[in-house]
């Protein structure tokens, strides 16, 4: 992501020799990090799982005697990494799809994966100190640090401190976890939510136009982009106490009462915004197009599928659909 004109204010400079990450920290023991993967699952087992460490894909095949003397070379450093890599097999006789994009002509052949794209790679059996310099070229030096650990942590204790409405607190903790990995999405988010929170609504946008099209297409990037769409949008819609003014003399202003449901979700009034727009639902599905219901589930898309209004309103909104 872009940090041009440091959109995120003085929160990055704030962290400085606060928060570190990968300091004297003991690696990780080593486990679940060598699999094997298929055309169907390398998006997961790959692309997905290299947002949190490099991922090196081995393109191997069982007549390929290179292969068999690079692939052990390969396990024992990289479970000797101890988590700052990970290692994941394709046999290319069974899945050529993926070695093919890749232009893949020759094996063995290993491709480092970093916030999933191709970073780096070798072909042939080098030899284990090859592999290890390969290897610590992208995870860094053993001792020096898997950081996801860390990062997890941190980002549970600025998510509470989001929470607790401590915007300042929770950004200086974002933004260092920005520094050290600027394609955590999680993090990116949190800075979003904090500016929001302190009314800085043009740095917020600011930050989501700054992202890598790959970055703003993550899903948690999306709901909280919507959540600031939502958000501009409510503050054109006029005065809330008009508009319930307004809808005790009308009860059936549509347009009314869907402005005010905009204007409550933003306020954080969640149940009473849903009220609004299912109260549309019942008197007239035909209103904008079934415009409450389309509504509705982009609420659902911010406040995540767990959320108690969610989860009370997808209910009702079920019974109503399919009774």
């Amino acid at each position: 992501m872009s940090n041009t004109g440091n959109p995120y204010g003085g929160f990055a400079g704030q962290m400085t020799g606060q928060v570190k990450f990968g300091a004297d920290t003991p690696p990780q023991a080593a486990g679940g990090l060598i699999k094997d993967t298929t055309t169907q699952t390398f998006t997961k087992d790959v692309l997905d799982e290299s947002r949190r460490q490099p991922v090196l894909v081995d393109f191997w095949a069982p007549w390929c005697g290179p292969c068999r003397q690079l692939t052990p070379v390969l396990e024992k450093v990289v479970n000797g990494a101890k988590g700052r890599v990970k290692l994941v097999k394709m046999n290319i006789d069974d899945h050529p799809s993926i070695a093919g994009q890749l232009g893949i002509q020759s094996i063995p052949a290993v491709i480092a994966f970093v916030n999933g794209r191709p970073a780096d790679g070798f072909m042939g059996a080098l030899p284990e100190s090859q592999v290890q310099q390969f290897i610590d070229r992208l995870g860094g030096p053993e001792g020096g640090a898997d950081q996801a650990e860390e990062i997890e942590m941190v980002l549970e204790e600025a998510a509470g401190l989001l929470d607790q409405g401590d915007y300042e607190g929770a950004a200086q903790l974002y933004a260092a976890i920005n520094q050290a990995d600027p394609d955590n999405s999680k993090a990116v988010c949190g800075i979003v939510e904090c500016l929001i929170g302190l009314n800085h609504l043009a740095r917020a946008r600011e930050v989501l136009s700054g992202l890598s099209e790959t970055l703003a297409k993550a899903a948690d990037i999306q709901a909280v982009t919507k959540k600031l769409d939502q958000i501009e949008e409510a503050r054109k819609l006029g005065d809330p106490v008009a508009l319930e003014h307004q809808l005790t003399l009308s009860p059936d202003d549509h347009d009314a009462r869907m402005k005010l449901a905009k204007i409550r979700n933003v306020e954080g009034k969640r149940q009473e915004a849903a009220e609004h727009l299912l109260t549309i639902m019942k008197k007239d599905r035909a209103y904008d197009d079934d415009g409450a219901r389309r509504q509705l589930l982009q609420f659902f898309e911010v406040w995540g599928p767990t959320d108690p209004a969610t989860i009370q309103a997808r209910r009702r909104l079920s019974a109503m659909l399919f009774s």
